[in-house]
């Protein structure tokens, strides 16, 4: 019975999880270009001369800080939504994200053998990834069911509402 009320706590909490994994994935390889495009190849390069010569409880540091520091800007976020500066706000939280997801992601580029060299955060990394596999696995069932109901296949409520609609615009792209 418990486990029926917490499956839609889990779900969500897995669509959030991957929602990370997406940004991770996805503004990895745009670090990577403006990296690539800026005179950040050299930062890169002179980051990775150092952390070679750093220890790897060091290295953690580099890689943690950053991150950290990113924080009071999500809290200013948090303020303004609470005096309604919702655009404001909103934007803030999200820059404050993208950036502290690139900012990660660059670092761990760099860091990540360093890291891998003490056991528990090895065993972290490893705990993580297998916890992206299994909130895909769960939340993939929800996904389909979504991209059905967007398709109109089957035949309930929200179905037949998405093919209504689809027709309605049909009709008004029509008339115009």
């Amino acid at each position: 019975m418990l486990r029926r009320l917490l499956q839609p706590l889990w779900v969500l909490l897995a669509i959030i999880f991957l929602i990370e994994a997406w940004l991770w994935d996805h503004l990895e390889p745009i670090v990577a270009r403006v990296v690539a495009a800026i005179p950040l190849r050299a930062v890169k390069h002179w980051v990775a001369e150092r952390v070679h010569s750093l220890s790897p409880q060091m290295t953690l540091i580099i890689f943690v800080v950053p991150a950290i520091s990113l924080f009071p800007l999500k809290l200013i976020g948090l303020w303004l939504l609470t005096h309604e500066y919702w655009l404001t706000a909103v934007t803030l939280i999200l820059f404050a994200k993208f950036v502290g997801v690139g900012i990660t992601a660059f670092l761990f580029d760099v860091t990540r053998p360093k890291l891998m060299q003490m056991r528990w955060f090895q065993t972290v990394y490893d705990f993580v990834i297998s916890l992206r596999a299994k909130a895909t696995a769960l939340v993939e069932p929800v996904k389909q069911h979504a991209l059905e109901i967007l398709r109109g296949d089957g035949d309930g409520w929200a179905a037949r509402t998405f093919r209504m609609i689809a027709r309605f615009r049909k009709s008004v792209h029509q008339a115009r």
